[in-house]
């Protein structure tokens, strides 16, 4: 999941009330999908900090919740408000997020990329990847955290 950071930070998830939050504002039609179809409370996480000098995978979380309605979609104040969606039937969906560990030091995107062999089709390194939320088998999880 990438977020950047002056929105939700692995710090502000780990300083968190029960070290929890609701992952927002993802507008995107591909990631509600996976948030509704695909994710299971206790699915991992590789937290990555994007849009920053040196982006990477900072931490670990987890699924805490099933996909629920996104309040900030009915919020005319968010840059999130979706004035189409309506509380009868809700258009986006998140999920809440629970923080397992900070990593002990950032694993950039330049080194992932340059096990782009071991990876496989990895859709972090895949060019005009733009979603905020991506799969990752098991052994590229595997891979990517033994850079740790």
């Amino acid at each position: 999941m990438k977020n950047e950071p002056d929105e939700l930070s692995i710090d502000h998830l780990a300083a968190a009330p029960h070290q929890i939050a609701f992952w927002d504002g993802v507008r995107s039609f591909q990631v509600r999908n996976m948030f509704r179809d695909r994710f299971q409370v206790g699915d991992g996480v590789l937290f990555y900090h994007s849009s920053v000098k040196v982006p990477g995978v900072v931490g670990i979380a987890e699924v805490a919740s099933g996909a629920r309605t996104d309040p900030i979609q009915f919020d005319p104040s968010s840059k999130y408000h979706d004035a189409a969606s309506k509380p009868e039937k809700p258009r986006w969906l998140g999920v809440d997020v629970k923080f397992v560990r900070k990593l002990d030091r950032i694993i950039t995107l330049a080194e992932i990329r340059q096990h782009a062999d071991e990876l496989g089709e990895f859709a972090l390194i895949r060019k005009a990847n733009r979603l905020s939320v991506l799969p990752v088998a098991p052994h590229q999880w595997d891979l990517i955290l033994s850079l740790e």
